[in-house]
């Protein structure tokens, strides 16, 4: 339809308001809702971050009633796929299918079949689905209008989910002829937020981030010095509890621990983890959705997707590996907007085995046999050869390629096919050039961990801390539900030093960065190769450490 050329910005905020309400039985739409959805209909790439529950699914599926040509929507969740087909098929929405693993090939074919014949408005797909050269063939020559990507945090390599399945999904946008992609997320700090529109390759992109502050959820921090001790008030804390809750654990091997002594503190508690079979990770996702379970004990295998409003509590057994995913974590809980908690149960030396977990560097040897490989093939290979010859699997080869991809050595056709650049470099400075990329990214992931200990170790307000990594400051001090505030323990002193946050600086061996947080004697900053750090201002003036971008503001 016309409406990218044929309406003005209020014209289409009336067709958009309209639509909801008549197609979706939406009376009004929510803040940053119909911001989204005009910039699709203006043609504009949109990431939009916003909480769960908030609705983001919403700012693709009322503009793709008023744009021509079916919408592909990527999730990496099966069931999630299908609860949104059911309501979408609930409603004279122009019809949803899906297209993924669990269906027999048959009905992944009717379903594409419907899309290629104009029956069907929605294409629900998980990434895998587009790896396949054919289904994107056939998805490209039904001319989508609107590609959405949900969980987009997925993409980041400094995300908190990542998934290398989601780096191939950049060329295929461009296979699908780009029209107006919407990335949606609930949590992404600003690292993350810049790695998805860069690996997604959006264009003329526009921003949308809403309301990251959840006031209802208390947060507080218990400390610790000896693991049992943890270990037992953590239980006891859930066993006096009412309420549905999750606990968080590092390793598959403490969610099965914490279930049984749950279960033998009088809770139907049950273990959840990557490890489990399918039909055990279905059985305990149906309990607690049902509201079979009191507890949920899980790695961070369970959630993504989960919009359950009535969660009371989500305990941590141990600081996961950044802000990012504790804060997806937690908001789980609280959804229906009643008082929940979210508790850290603490012991600095917990923070080590993040940073184990967080170690596995690239192989360096076979990136750059890789790279020789593709270049002395000299023209276009198919992955499956490749693997064939390297003797890798299908995610490593996507790693691998990633990193290639970015120090312009290796291209990549819409078809998924390899090639080496015509002007890259040198196999072996395209290997080391790779190295030091991922050497870069590291240590963000290592600043990151220090940053999830900063808030476990705050004497400040948690909720600002939080707040300001994401880079959204507070106006006030105290928060008033968090420990530290409760306690009366924050210093409310105002802070208009030399740097306020969300002010550009430079380091004079860091290079540029973004001030994220200011205190009275500290400021915390990302610089772009290194992460976060936390600086003294005495250091700052003493060493002449750190300067004001030429074009920085002052205004906080």
């Amino acid at each position: 339809m016309g409406i990218r050329n044929g309406l003005g910005r209020f014209g289409a905020r009336r067709r958009l308001q309209r639509t909801a309400r008549e197609v979706f039985d939406w009376r009004r739409l929510r803040p940053g809702q119909t911001e989204a959805m005009q910039a699709l209909l203006q043609g504009h790439d949109v990431l939009v971050v916003m909480p769960t529950g908030s609705g983001k699914s919403a700012t693709y599926q009322v503009p793709a009633q008023l744009l021509d040509g079916p919408t592909i929507v990527i999730s990496p969740l099966i069931a999630l796929q299908r609860d949104q087909m059911l309501s979408l098929t609930e409603r004279n929405a122009g019809g949803a299918v899906v297209v993924n693993s669990a269906q027999r090939a048959g009905s992944s074919e009717a379903s594409l079949e419907q899309i290629r014949a104009g029956k069907a408005e929605y294409v629900f797909l998980s990434p895998e689905q587009l790896a396949k050269p054919d289904v994107v063939d056939r998805l490209a020559a039904a001319r989508p209008s609107l590609i959405a990507i949900d969980e987009a945090h997925c993409v980041s390599a400094w995300g908190h989910d990542f998934r290398p399945d989601y780096l191939g999904l950049g060329r295929v946008i461009e296979r699908l002829g780009h029209p107006p992609v919407i990335a949606l997320t609930a949590t992404a700090s600003p690292p993350v937020r810049e790695d998805i529109v860069e690996v997604l390759g959006l264009r003329d992109v526009r921003q949308v981030i809403r309301g990251f502050d959840r006031p209802n959820i208390a947060l507080r921090v218990r400390r610790f010095a000896e693991e049992s001790t943890k270990r037992r008030a953590l239980v006891a804390d859930a066993a006096g509890r009412s309420g549905l809750g999750l606990v968080y654990v590092a390793t598959r091997r403490d969610a099965t621990a914490y279930a049984k002594e749950l279960t033998e503190a009088g809770l139907h508690a049950e273990a959840y983890h990557a490890g489990m079979k399918a039909s055990e990770r279905e059985r305990v996702h149906t309990l607690f959705s049902e509201d079979g379970l009191d507890v949920v004990v899980a790695t961070s295998a369970f959630g993504m997707g989960i919009d359950k409003p009535n969660v009371r509590y989500v305990l941590h057994s141990a600081p996961p590996e950044s802000p990012d995913s504790y804060y997806q974590e937690i908001g789980r809980a609280g959804r229906d907007g009643e008082p929940a908690d979210a508790v850290l149960y603490y012991r600095s030396e917990d923070l080590g085995l993040r940073r184990f977990f967080a170690g596995g560097r690239p192989d360096e040897e076979m990136l750059l046999r890789l790279a020789v490989l593709l270049h002395e093939h000299g023209g276009t290979v198919k992955p499956h050869a490749v693997r064939d010859t390297l003797g890798i699997g299908p995610s490593k080869l996507t790693s691998l390629v990633n990193l290639l991809q970015h120090t312009k050595a290796v291209e990549v056709s819409g078809r998924g096919d390899l090639r080496y650049a015509e002007r890259g470099p040198a196999p072996k400075q395209a290997a080391a050039d790779a190295m030091e990329l991922d050497e870069s990214r590291r240590r963000v992931d290592d600043s990151r961990i220090d940053m999830m200990r900063g808030y476990s170790e705050t004497t400040g307000c948690r909720r600002r801390y939080l707040l300001e990594y994401f880079g959204e400051p507070r106006t006030t001090k105290t928060c008033d539900n968090c420990d530290n505030c409760v306690a009366g323990a924050v210093d409310t002193t105002r802070v208009d030093g030399p740097f306020p946050v969300h002010s550009e600086v430079v380091h004079k061996s860091w290079g540029p960065g973004t001030v994220m947080r200011a205190e009275p004697d500290r400021i915390t900053v990302l610089f772009e190769e290194t992460g976060y750090k936390t600086l003294s201002l005495d250091a700052i003036k003493r060493d002449s450490l750190l300067i004001l971008a030429p074009e920085s503001g002052t205004e906080q």
